[in-house]
């Protein structure tokens, strides 16, 4: 896999109308477009080394809430360097734990399917990559040598619970899915399109997520079109409303460092605040991030005003995408 840091996005292949043809494709692409991160990332290359005193663990200013605030701008170099290696960390530890969540929740949702359908070929191929994806993630955290927790320890104490959710709850399932997947490929997409050196680990890791990743956001908003449309009138009604709060639930698992990063760092709990969503660019990443849901809202008719509101009060609402992974600076 090419070590190069520059993000040129594809032009998508067109996709089919038909659900189930859909379905078989992204099996079929699974099988002959698939990566394993032991084989497609050199990680013992001397380029690949993670080194102390190292530049390119700073944080970015215009796309990482954290490396944004004035706090850390005002950091000697050394400390910034040191909060941006435990900030990369901990992001892969939350994203290793989300994909374990999806992996056992994936697998109890295939368990329950009927012969013959076509679900269970394709959500087993996405647990397979959903395990590559974590000893790439475990491996960077490794790498890097920070012993992060990860998630905040009430999520990892339900994390147990969740995966049944898939079998109970399908459609709840998914969007959780697409709760944690979002914040993850937003933030990696404009990571891989900003131009700065990042180092080469961070890069490969983003890299190869980001094109896997892009299938199973997919399955998940067509399987989402196909069903959601089927249900009853109150049953919509109650997603209309659940379906934001999940997104800013994950938005927050996902994106805001646990109490573990404000201790050794000594940040002020206003600075945190600041940081998540206080001040006006954190808001408005807040708002961008879930711009491909709330088109997919619009899609399976969950967007009425009551929703709306929901949406609008929680921080994330705003105009959805007109087509999936819309720039953020295309959906100002």
């Amino acid at each position: 896999m090419s070590q190069a840091v520059a993000y040129v996005p594809s032009t998508p292949e067109p996709e089919p109308s038909d659900y189930g043809q859909l379905v078989d494709d992204l099996s079929a692409a699974s099988v002959h477009r698939s990566f394993d991160p032991y084989i497609d990332i050199a990680w013992d290359a001397p380029d690949m080394a993670v080194v102390e005193d190292d530049n390119r663990w700073i944080l970015s200013s215009t796309v990482d809430p954290v490396g944004r605030d004035e706090w850390y701008v005002d950091l000697p170099r050394d400390k910034q360097i040191e909060v941006g290696m435990w900030r990369q960390a901990n992001v892969a530890r939350v994203g290793l734990q989300f994909e374990s969540m999806l992996i056992r929740g994936l697998m109890q949702y295939s368990f329950s399917l009927p012969n013959g359908a076509r679900e269970f070929r394709y959500t087993t191929h996405e647990a397979k990559e959903e395990c590559n994806h974590t000893l790439m993630f475990q491996e960077m955290v490794n790498r890097i040598g920070m012993d992060v927790p990860g998630a905040p320890k009430i999520i990892r104490r339900i994390s147990p619970l969740v995966p049944l959710t898939s079998t109970i709850f399908p459609t709840v399932f998914f969007f959780m899915v697409l709760g944690g997947e979002e914040p993850i490929d937003h933030l990696q997409k404009d990571f891989l399109r900003e131009e700065r050196n990042l180092h080469p680990v961070m890069a490969a890791v983003m890299q190869l997520h980001v094109a896997e990743e892009a299938r199973h956001i997919s399955f998940a908003h067509h399987l989402l079109r196909d069903t959601v449309p089927t249900k009853n009138a109150a049953q919509r009604f109650a997603l209309s409303l659940l379906v934001p709060v999940i997104m800013r639930t994950m938005a927050a698992m996902i994106m805001v460092p646990p109490k573990e990063f404000r201790r050794r760092f000594d940040v002020p709990r206003s600075v945190m605040r600041s940081m998540f969503w206080q001040s006006p660019e954190s808001a408005r990443l807040l708002r961008d991030i879930f711009g491909d849901v709330r088109m997919l809202t619009e899609q399976c008719g969950l967007m009425n005003p009551v929703s709306r509101r929901v949406w609008s009060a929680l921080g994330i609402g705003g105009r959805p995408s007109r087509f999936r992974s819309e720039p953020a600076y295309s959906a100002a």
